[in-house]
């Protein structure tokens, strides 16, 4: 799970566990808006955004990235943001200047208030992300030696 920091913008949200379950209501929402609006298309954008942030809420919870080590857990939460934020953002500007109708105008509202919550996400998840590339990178694997080492000789 991502680390945990003393008083950071993370302790300020209640933590990642609240983070992420704020982001699950918020894409039900969403969805929900976009299925009583006449910009139903939008609907499959909120509905795989809050199946994939349920995925990785269970995965967290469940402790599954400490038993599966070889997939970058802070990587696919990183890339799982940036996507949101992005596409949230383009959705809601379509919904919100393109549809006149309630339920698409608070769509558009509520994806805009998604984008803030998924770029805030974002902005912890990066450093949290480089915090665990600077952990992979400063000890080099003991079992290895590199081309350098190994050879004797000076010609080039």
């Amino acid at each position: 799970m991502r680390g945990s920091r003393g008083l950071g913008l993370q302790s300020l949200l209640g933590g990642d566990q609240l983070l992420v379950h704020h982001l699950k209501v918020l894409s039900f929402i969403i969805f929900i808006c976009y299925i009583a609006s006449s910009a139903a298309s939008f609907m499959m954008a909120p509905l795989l955004e809050f199946l994939l942030a349920l995925f990785l809420f269970f995965a967290y919870a469940s402790k599954l990235n400490e038993k599966f080590k070889g997939l970058y857990w802070p990587l696919t939460d990183f890339l799982r943001c940036v996507t949101a934020a992005i596409i949230y953002f383009a959705i809601s500007i379509a919904a919100v200047s393109k549809y006149t109708d309630g339920a698409s105008k608070a769509a558009g509202v509520f994806g805009f208030i998604a984008t803030i919550v998924y770029a805030i996400d974002f902005y912890i998840t990066f450093n949290d992300l480089v915090t665990f590339l600077k952990q992979g990178t400063s000890s080099p694997p003991e079992g290895r030696k590199s081309d350098d080492e190994d050879s004797d000789s000076d010609s080039d």
